[in-house]
């Protein structure tokens, strides 16, 4: 067996070597073949797709956050290589929405055993974006933005920009238009979702799978701010989806428009202000390697 590590060295601000190491001396106890990519800012996905192709791998290893998840599915567009994930960043959303084992070497021995390949689901926005977990308009794109900017990680973090955003929260008008239904109104986020719940565990939806065909549009319309900021830290779970009135259309295809251009934020990854975003599904657009502890695989069957 051939495997292929595409490697984020910086991402979460996670020291990598220290698992490069122990997988190498796995891979090497069993016989396997690798070659070891790291990401540098630099034509990344050209130089990874070249050495993919010259090695031609019969897996592929994601090593990173959401952000080096989403990378390696895109460099993957169009090809039939499987792809796994390392949970080795700051929060790992996507990784804990996919059941990856929060273990980094135990989810290496997954990928290496599994022979379970499910399809995964990509969104394009705007005919040029690509996000696999949750995007967002309104407060978690200003709380991003901010939390971009800090020395200092965490939830803890998170959570100091978290409870000031909520205080200066302001509606504003979004219309949204899917083959399905039109809604227009005033809310306070309005949020892109293939999955359930941010990598910091805070919950938009309780039907999101990253594995369905379909996506959600969650429309924050209220929130209980004086019990949330009471709660503060401990409000970053389900109390925060049960405080909140929200209106949740699921879909393939939608537009979104707002009353003037509003900063979006993909995958933890501040875009730009858009005033129009026009969302297209790529069902199945990445091949996961994964294993039966994986719950989105029965509920995409029913």
């Amino acid at each position: 067996m051939k495997l292929f590590f595409i490697v984020n060295p910086i991402s979460g601000g996670v020291d990598k070597e220290p698992f490069l190491k122990a997988a190498r001396a796995l891979c090497e106890n069993y016989g396997l073949e690798t070659r070891i990519f790291k990401t540098t800012g630099k034509d990344d996905k050209k130089n990874a797709q070249e050495q993919i192709e010259a090695f031609q791998p019969d897996k592929i290893v994601s090593v990173g956050g959401d952000g080096t998840t989403l990378f390696t599915a895109t460099t993957l567009l169009d090809t039939n290589y499987p792809m796994g994930i390392i949970p080795l960043g700051s929060a790992n959303g996507m990784a804990t929405e996919l059941f990856v084992d929060p273990v980094p070497i135990n989810a290496l021995k997954d990928i290496i055993m599994t022979d379970i390949v499910g399809d995964l689901d990509l969104l394009l926005i705007n005919g040029k974006h690509y996000t696999m977990h949750l995007g967002d308009v309104g407060i978690n794109a200003q709380i991003v933005e901010s939390y971009e900017k800090d020395a200092n990680r965490g939830m803890i973090t998170y959570a100091k920009y978290f409870l000031s955003e909520l205080q200066k929260l302001k509606k504003f008008s979004v219309k949204v238009e899917t083959e399905e239904e039109s809604y227009q109104d005033l809310v306070l986020m309005t949020a892109i979702c293939n999955a359930r719940k941010y990598g910091t565990g805070v919950p938009l939806n309780k039907t999101g799978n990253p594995m369905d065909g379909k996506f959600e549009i969650v429309l924050l319309e209220k929130l209980d701010l004086p019990g949330l900021i009471r709660a503060g830290l401990a409000a970053l779970n389900d109390q925060f989806l049960d405080s909140q009135k929200s209106k949740v259309i699921t879909t393939k295809k939608a537009r979104i428009e707002f009353d003037e251009p509003r900063l979006l934020q993909l995958d933890g990854e501040v875009i730009e202000p858009l005033q129009v975003i026009d969302i297209e599904l790529l069902a199945g657009a990445a091949r996961l390697l994964t294993t039966g502890k994986n719950k989105h695989l029965y509920e995409s069957q029913i």
